[in-house]
């Protein structure tokens, strides 16, 4: 497989969101989840991303045990910022320079590494100057720590005066065909900075895919039971669009994933798609699309059959703690 270029890293075009293995998407299996991030790394995905407030905790721990003995053909991404205790109770984001070196030591012990490839801030704490928080991530950088940094879910404001203190290698946003908005100004920002751009949820957090067609498709836990884009009839009209994505795909001779994260991929070479798979033959399915090319005549198709703007609801039920 070929890699593109996040800042020094160089990484799998598409990543392993890993997330879904531990929480917030339903039951999970964490053999059958081993099993598949093997099964990634085999296929030369290298790049898996994680955070501490996944499980919580418990995310980290089992990559920790997929990679073993496997550490140097793999990138490291994990998060801190989104503040837990361990019963998953939530506390709030925090940027604070003693929490940030605290969470990074804990990181390191569940990882089972001496260092973090890709450490970023899960979401900015509008409580704590940014300068702060990444000034304390890059003594991270100094200390071996960390190889490079980023930020999660930021304004273009913040990026800059982030990327001012240290050099950021990656943001990371949500970004697919019915998720857009970092095309505005986020993207223009991070390209003149030369910051990677890590698209999280890049098939619509499934929901693109055309697998989901009632609410009851997600089981009782599932956290996109309260997401406003599947609450109602924001279901109904987002319907709409997984049909037409999937009449794309069949005129094009893929499935509904592939077509949408090849228009991730179509969106520049500094984009890295961060799909999240649970099982081995939908990551075998999403790695195939790293070889579908687009033509710029199916791409003003996409646009036309999206238009940007066209999903129903918002992404989060708060949208307070992104873009700040």
């Amino acid at each position: 497989m070929y890699t593109r270029n996040l800042g020094t890293l160089k990484v799998s075009p598409i990543g392993l969101g890993c997330m879904g293995m531990s929480e917030f998407y339903g039951t999970h299996d964490d053999a059958q989840s081993i099993d598949t991030i093997h099964r990634a790394l085999d296929l030369g995905i290298n790049f898996l991303d994680t955070a501490d407030a996944y499980g919580p905790f418990t995310n980290e721990e089992l990559i920790g045990r997929a990679i073993r003995g496997r550490r140097d053909s793999v990138v490291i991404a994990t998060k801190f910022g989104n503040e837990r205790n361990a019963d998953g109770s939530w506390l709030g984001i925090n940027g604070r320079p003693d929490y940030v070196k605290a969470a990074c030591d804990a990181s390191l012990l569940r990882l089972g590494v001496d260092h973090i490839d890709l450490y970023y801030q899960h979401r900015v704490d509008v409580k704590t100057p940014i300068e702060d928080t990444v000034g304390a991530m890059s003594d991270l950088v100094r200390a071996g720590k960390v190889r490079c940094i980023g930020l999660s879910e930021a304004a273009p404001g913040t990026i800059r005066r982030a990327h001012a203190i240290h050099p950021l290698t990656a943001l990371q946003t949500e970004y697919s065909i019915w998720s857009r908005e970092p095309e505005d100004e986020i993207l223009p920002t991070v390209r003149e900075l030369g910051i990677g751009f890590v698209a999280y949820s890049p098939i619509g957090r499934g929901f693109l895919s055309g697998k989901i067609k009632t609410i009851d498709d997600f089981e009782p836990g599932d956290y996109r039971r309260s997401s406003p884009r599947f609450k109602g009839e924001n279901f109904d009209r987002n319907l709409h669009i997984v049909t037409r994505v999937e009449e794309l795909a069949r005129t094009k001779g893929v499935t509904p994933a592939q077509l949408a994260l090849a228009w991730v991929l179509s969106r520049g070479n500094d984009i890295v798609p961060i799909p999240g798979v649970r099982r081995i033959p939908h990551l075998e399915e999403n790695a195939a699309a790293v070889n579908i090319t687009l033509s710029p005549e199916e791409i003003a198709g996409i646009d036309d059959a999206v238009p940007k703007g066209t999903a129903a609801g918002d992404r989060y039920p708060d949208m307070t703690r992104v873009n700040q």
